[in-house]
């Protein structure tokens, strides 16, 4: 493996794994996307790909006053299914937009990324607690790697090799 395959995420399925068939793959991603998870896993001929797994998250607002803040995460991954190669070839996304306003209409801040990436969002409430003393309570988190771990860890279980793209078409 590559320099650019290990910093695009490409994980091999181990030695000896049996190969299923593409169908087999695509049952496997597409069983991912039940309700008691953050994302949902679909067909993706509308974004040029075979499928598409999706994870929107809203952090909760902060509102002091009049002005009103909250960020915005969108992380999708596109994939698609080369069978002469029994591989998935997969396209990481991710944006954060921090919207301020009441109602929020200005966008302040955007980024837009591309390729795995290890996106950690925490947000933490001060309070007392049951001694009467100040603790930190976490009430918001998001972390990326809870959409494409559970994609990999199908395709691999499949014995199909897991291809991150970085540059370049899907």
């Amino acid at each position: 493996m590559g320099l650019l395959d290990k910093l695009a995420g490409t994980k091999h399925p181990p030695e000896g794994a049996d190969h299923g068939s593409a169908e087999e793959v695509r049952t496997a991603l597409l069983g991912l996307s039940r309700p008691d998870v953050p994302y949902v896993v679909r067909n993706g001929a509308e974004d040029r790909a075979d499928l598409v797994a999706e994870w929107r998250i809203e952090e909760p607002t902060w509102q002091p006053f009049f002005l009103r803040s909250q960020l915005t995460h969108a992380v999708r991954i596109r994939m698609r299914l080369v069978p002469e190669d029994r591989e998935v070839r997969a396209l990481e996304e991710q944006w954060a937009v921090t919207r301020v306003g009441n109602p929020p209409r200005l966008a302040i801040s955007s980024e837009y990324s591309r390729g795995p990436n290890r996106t950690v969002t925490r947000r933490w409430t001060l309070g007392r607690g049951d001694s009467g003393r100040l603790e930190a309570t976490e009430t918001f988190r998001f972390d990326g790697t809870g959409l494409r771990d559970p994609l990999r860890d199908a395709v691999l279980k499949s014995g199909w090799t897991w291809r991150g793209v970085l540059f370049g078409k899907l």
